[in-house]
């Protein structure tokens, strides 16, 4: 009871049920009372409130209990994104309805269908964790998912409007390392002097920038924590958290599962599922993928190396802000370990193509 009561705790002063009835009313979703709400975890900031209301189940999502200045943007992106993709061969959660405005609830928010699925970053199901051919299914699920999503086609779904193109090869260096940059407004940051080679990053990749791209729909954050395989099998059940979809070359999605794929190179392995043998090589999971979309090995080697520097400047503000005393100690450093890593990650990836 203890745990429960924590539970509502958790999220009731933030979703009001007899609020969320009413406008449920006015979309036609059910009546009644809503019944069995619980909050469901899986790594993200944001809420998750799974609840019935006439037999039938919901999530609803909303950003968390201390929204950022975007949050709502973010939600309607989201919602955005998740209903251009109904109907398509990409796994996802169904989108069920949405409201923008923050009036009703005190932020944006939406609701969409539960997904019978597992995170494998959070354990393994006896199917999955007894066999390695099961996780070697899972790992070409993986890319598969993102082949899927590379096939959307932004302006035949509605998302012309879903970030800027132009100059889209031309702002990435720079805008990570302007983020690098901002962070020595945190007193006691470390630095530059703290990090792996930032400059000859920077210099590698603007060098080497591909003169065109392939625009498409990508989602932005694509590694094993951001999707859910189904039980009963390897398949994936949904790709979940779409707060950063943006439009871009889909290679980056590629270039996002190789900065956080197990790389045999680094001598303190990242292994965020366990058992992992069986899954697919780094080297296979980018052969899988350009086989099926026909891009090459040279567009994409550009996109293995962005990737984990753009991660890591992500990564290492929890550090600066650590610095700071605005963040725990143990995990500034932890992430600034993990950023070393990455940076290590896209130097070695400048002298040894994966390709």
């Amino acid at each position: 009871m203890a745990a429960l009561a924590h539970d509502r705790e958790a999220w009731a002063e933030l979703i009001d049920l007899d609020t969320l009835a009413r406008w449920m009313d006015g979309k036609g979703l059910g009546s009644g009372p809503i019944d069995g709400a619980e909050t469901l975890g899986g790594g993200t900031q944001n809420i998750l409130l799974r609840f019935t209301r006439a037999g039938r189940p919901y999530v609803l999502r909303r950003p968390p209990r201390r929204p950022r200045p975007e949050s709502d943007e973010v939600m309607r992106r989201e919602m955005k994104v998740l209903a251009a993709l109904a109907g398509s061969d990409v796994p996802h959660p169904g989108f069920i309805a949405g409201e923008g405005d923050p009036a009703v609830l005190g932020t944006a928010f939406y609701l969409m269908e539960p997904i019978d699925g597992f995170n494998a970053t959070v354990g393994l199901p006896p199917l999955h964790a007894g066999s390695a051919e099961v996780r070697r299914g899972m790992g070409e699920a993986i890319v598969d998912g993102a082949v899927a999503l590379s096939r959307i086609d932004p302006h035949e779904a509605g998302l012309d409007d879903l970030g800027k193109l132009d100059g889209w090869l031309e702002r990435q260096v720079p805008r990570w390392r302007a983020q690098l940059d901002g962070y020595a407004k945190f007193e006691g940051w470390t630095g530059y002097a703290a990090l792996p080679d930032v400059d000859a990053i920077c210099a590698w990749l603007e060098a080497n920038r591909p003169t065109s791209m392939k625009p498409g729909l990508i989602h932005g954050d694509y590694h094993l924590a951001n999707v859910m395989y189904r039980p009963d099998s390897p398949a994936l059940a949904a790709i979940v958290d779409w707060e950063l979809a943006s439009r871009g070359d889909p290679l980056l999605d590629l270039g996002w599962l190789t900065a956080t794929w197990r790389d045999p190179d680094e001598p303190q392995q990242r292994v965020s599922v366990t058992p992992w043998d069986g899954f697919p090589t780094m080297g296979e999971i980018v052969d899988r993928y350009l086989s099926a979309t026909g891009r090459t090995a040279a567009e994409a080697r550009w996109y293995t190396v962005l990737a984990p520097f753009k991660l890591g400047a992500i990564l290492e503000g929890s550090h600066a802000r650590a610095c700071a005393g605005l963040t725990p100690k143990p995990i500034g450093d932890q992430l600034h370990a993990h950023t070393i890593s990455l940076f290590e990650r896209a130097l070695r990836r400048i002298d040894k193509p994966l390709m």
